[in-house]
């Protein structure tokens, strides 16, 4: 007997017959694939958002800033509330710093929360004791008047600089220039107000209040600073930047290095290590998912097999020959594989766009990378998975397939 070759509109019709006859078994047995394949498209979504949210809220103050805190941290924990400090981190130190000629800029900072009051209203806000440079270290601009003035940072003054925010709820619409409001007790006068800022990572910067460094320390009580900012030249000079403030801050300190020095970079770094475990997590649960779904398409198929001797033996008594049947049954796992995939990448990009539209300027979107992958490698598990019952379909004797008729 003559062999009749398989062609593609054949094999299409005859391996997606099986599917369309059971809708429901079908839809089963593609949803691991489809939920392996939107799990790695939504989570590599989110880590991908992630990484972009905190790279550019890093950069908001530029890769050539350190930040010196008072307390050693080794490994974790919050400076200074367990281990405490040998010497507390001083006005001094920051003066010290500042004569370093690589250093741009060096501005000490003390912090606290305190009720702001002005204009007849009042609100619970944070204040930020710094220097007349510290819109130069923060990427910051005076939208009215003026901002602290320079001068001895031990001396203090009473004024006060608002956020665009705070300067509304306490005075709406007007001028607040002149004003006088009260912070913690102390009668400031407003200098200047701040342009919109918005949240840096999750600070509201708009709604805070900014006052001389020696001021904040005498109104919230402090004798140490919490924070000294330096900004020297580029990126490149981190490392030496690094060094240079470790050496001036262990001479002043009596040889004790208790202060923590974290650079933009360090930070970025740390950051980076975390993603890469995330990003071994959305292997891990995509495999998974795979597996699950490669299982649940192998036991379809195999049923599928058992339950169509008779037309395979048909099939082999009018000339398919045994590679025919295994193509066929095959191309049936690659189409449910195909389709599960596909459900799969539709689901994971609606619920990226959903992530979009919830969270405003949260950048979620998968890497296409991620997306082709997960594509491919469910396109072989699914490959692999139809082996095993194309094999047993392809190996069936025809007589004795027919005689299960």
């Amino acid at each position: 007997m003559a062999r009749r070759r398989v062609d593609f509109t054949d094999l299409m019709r005859l391996s997606s017959g099986a599917l369309v006859g059971h809708p429901l078994r079908s839809a089963l047995s593609m949803l691991g694939i489809a939920i392996g394949v939107a799990a790695v498209i939504m989570l590599t979504s989110l880590g991908e958002g992630t990484r972009k949210y905190m790279v550019s809220q890093f950069s908001e103050f530029g890769t050539n800033v350190l930040s010196i805190q008072p307390g050693k941290r080794k490994t974790s924990g919050v400076p200074n509330a367990f281990r405490g400090t040998q010497q507390k981190l001083t006005i001094d130190d920051a003066e010290a710093l500042g004569r370093v000629p690589m250093f741009e800029t060096v501005t000490p900072s003390a912090l606290g929360q305190a009720r702001v009051e002005g204009g007849g209203r009042g609100r619970s806000v944070f204040v930020h004791g710094v220097t007349a440079d510290f819109p130069d270290v923060m990427k910051f601009t005076v939208r009215q008047g003026s901002f602290i003035p320079p001068g001895d940072p031990r001396r203090g003054g009473s004024v006060a600089v608002l956020g665009p925010q705070l300067k509304r709820e306490l005075f709406g619409d007007a001028n607040a220039l002149g004003e006088f409001v009260r912070i913690a007790g102390s009668r400031l006068r407003v200098i200047g107000v701040m342009e919109p800022k918005g949240q840096v990572l999750g600070m509201d910067i708009d709604d805070a209040a900014y006052i001389p460094v020696a001021t904040a320390m005498r109104i919230f009580n402090l004798e140490e600073l919490q924070e000294i900012n330096v900004v020297f030249r580029h990126e490149g000079q981190t490392e030496e930047a690094i060094e240079v403030v470790r050496e001036i801050l262990i001479d002043r300190h009596r040889g004790e290095e208790d202060f923590t020095i974290i650079s933009q970079t360090e930070m970025l770094a740390v950051f980076g290590r975390v993603m890469d475990v995330v990003t071994f997590g959305v292997a891990v649960i995509a495999a998974i998912s795979l597996l699950v779904g490669s299982i649940g398409i192998f036991t379809m198929m195999w049923i599928s097999v058992g339950e169509r001797v008779s037309e395979i033996g048909l099939m082999r008594a009018v000339g398919a020959t045994a590679r025919q049947i295994q193509i066929v049954f095959l191309t049936e796992a690659i189409l449910l594989t195909m389709m599960g995939g596909l459900s799969g990448l539709l689901v994971g990009l609606v619920a990226t766009v959903a992530i979009r539209i919830g969270i405003p300027g949260f950048p979620a979107g998968a890497p296409i990378e991620y997306v082709a992958a997960a594509l491919g490698v469910s396109a072989v598990a699914g490959l692999l998975s139809g082996v095993g019952p194309a094999r047993r379909a392809a190996e069936l004797e025809p007589v004795e397939a027919l005689r299960t008729e």
